[in-house]
């Protein structure tokens, strides 16, 4: 797959963008004053973890929204539909199709039954200690490796767009967003995140106006003159440039559409809401959101391939990573006016925002793994918890953040950033989605089956990663670059090789798990701070065990 890798193309040899800084700084110093303002709220782990549950719907569906949108989805997939035409076209799709699935499978039904975490769901039916250090396991691995992710993009952006060294930049962004979680925790990281998606939506917003006005409002010329440009030429519009073989085809398709009902972070955000009804309607808000987002991306893309000459499309990176800030320099103006460098800094503003705001949401969900379900709830058995969890969090957040911080400056870089993007959804799709789709709808699995389902998706994603040719090399045994085709299978098929050989004693709470997943009886109430849902709810909708047999 086509890199994510940028270079100096947006600032030549000119050294510092003191426009771009200039913008970066102004964004930076909103969102702190967001989180000064977010740290006078956040008072016990409730206010910490899920911003008090007083989220509206139309507000975490931009949060939402901002949690899907990271630097690979901006800039990574306007590069491939740049250079591949349709089939970069395939990744946004499947992006919107993720985001109906969860709409209509899990907002609810996450909202009903958890507290914080995505460990909440398993542990509400399942033997409590032992899932949540499995499910912990899963949520740490992926976060880390994506938190990784994020920040080598935070340094790569930050060196190619504004000129400061990689190295500095990583360290920039993951300080800032320290900041955020440490100080504001779950409710400054909403606010980031929502400035971040309206701060999005703007900047597409505008690229594709002038793009329209430039082409008299005539889409179609776009996708004309797109054509004409392309080496490809009429191939451009059709499947098979990017992904020839069928099985990636797949493997792909599978990521991309079953991604967001794996990622902790995006689970998360069902938390903050008052109810299950909110949760609904903030997943509505975050579809409609990311559909017209995507819309957008898809002209832009086309339009960067239709407007871009020969030698402005070469300094789009090998990757295409900067066509659509090269696009907005060019419809600005072009490179030298006002018009064309303010745009670009504002483009690479909103590009920089959108790490710091994924980067926010990871962290905070790794140090609920760690705080909540590791030691709150496995160690400590709640005692303390409201007080002790946000404390303990802080702590998590601060030595993930330095090993993350750590890890990406080692990787440096040149590394392969939309590539490590797919890894890390493959990980998550593998690890999570067997476990919490069962627990949510099939009475008979049981604690030993969730367990060996989470840790067999785990583990066989990573040897099959090691074992791909883009990791083992030429000879690889694994002869794709993605595992999704065996390690989700595989970790469906444990979960019920494992319930089937040690099934629970007692499988009665399936039945008030799917009772109260249906109907909200027995959930949190709104303004409530407890450590731990009750799991009291009325006998007679409770007794009967047959439910959703």
């Amino acid at each position: 797959m086509t890199g994510f890798v940028l270079g100096q193309a947006a600032t030549g040899d000119s050294g510092v963008n003191y426009l771009a800084l200039l913008v970066f700084a102004v964004l930076v110093a909103v969102t702190l004053g967001v989180t000064y303002w977010a740290s006078s709220r956040t008072s016990n782990a409730t206010d910490f973890w899920a911003a008090g549950r007083g989220i509206s719907a139309r507000q975490n569906g931009f949060a939402m929204a901002g949690e899907w949108l990271s630097a690979s989805s901006l800039l990574g997939y306007a590069g491939l539909t740049f250079i591949f035409g349709f089939d970069g076209v395939i990744f946004a799709v499947c992006s919107v199709v993720s985001s109906v699935l969860l709409l209509f499978i899990l907002a609810g039904r996450m909202r009903n039954v958890g507290t914080y975490t995505m460990s909440d769901v398993l542990a509400f039916r399942l033997k409590e200690r032992p899932i949540r250090i499995a499910a912990s396991i899963g949520t740490l691995s992926v976060a880390l490796l994506y938190l990784c992710t994020q920040l080598v993009a935070a340094g790569v952006l930050f060196a190619a767009l504004s000129g400061v060294d990689f190295t500095l930049g990583v360290i920039i962004a993951g300080a800032f967003v320290l900041v955020y979680v440490t100080f504001g925790g779950m409710l400054a990281t909403t606010w980031v995140q929502i400035i971040k998606a309206a701060l999005l939506m703007v900047a597409i917003g505008l690229v594709t106006i002038l793009l329209l006005n430039r082409f008299a409002w005539n889409p179609s010329e776009i996708f004309v003159q797109a054509v004409e440009n392309s080496q490809a030429g009429p191939a451009y519009l059709r499947p098979g440039l990017l992904l020839q073989d069928g099985w990636d085809l797949a493997s792909l398709a599978i990521v991309g559409i079953f991604a967001g009902l794996g990622l902790p972070h995006v689970l998360m955000r069902f938390f903050t809401v008052p109810d299950a009804r909110t949760a609904r309607k903030s997943m509505g808000w975050a579809v409609g959101l990311l559909s017209v987002f995507y819309i957008m991306l898809i002209i832009d893309a086309v339009g960067a391939r239709a407007v871009l000459t020969p030698a402005e499309s070469e300094a789009t990176g090998a990757g295409g990573n900067l066509a659509l800030p090269l696009l907005a320099q060019v419809l600005g103006g072009g490179e030298g006016t006002l018009g064309g460098d303010l745009l670009l800094a504002f483009i690479s503003a909103a590009a920089f925002s959108t790490v710091l705001a994924v980067t926010a949401g990871l962290l905070i969900s790794a140090s609920g793994a760690v705080a909540h379900d590791l030691w709150s709830r496995s160690i400590r058995h709640s005692v303390n918890s409201e007080r002790e969890e946000p404390v303990v969090g802080r702590i998590a957040a601060v030595v993930l953040a330095v090993a993350a911080m750590g890890i990406a400056i080692a990787i440096g870089d040149q590394y392969n950033i939309g590539y490590l993007v797919i890894l890390t959804l493959s990980i998550a799709v593998s690890a999570n989605l067997p476990a919490l789709v069962l627990a949510l709808f099939w009475r008979r699995l049981s604690t030993v089956g969730a367990v060996c389902g989470v840790i067999v998706g785990l583990v066989s994603s990573l040897a099959l990663i090691v074992l791909s040719p883009s990791v083992y090399g030429e000879g690889a045994p694994w002869p794709l670059d993605y595992p999704v085709l065996v390690s989700v299978p595989l970790g469906f098929l444990t979960c019920w090789l494992g319930s089937m050989a040690r099934p629970d004693r007692d499988a009665s709470r399936y039945a008030e798990l799917r009772v109260r997943s249906e109907t909200g009886v027995g959930a949190n109430a709104p303004a409530s701070h407890d450590a731990e849902p009750s799991r009291t709810i009325p006998t007679a909708l409770s007794g009967d065990n047959r439910v959703g047999d």
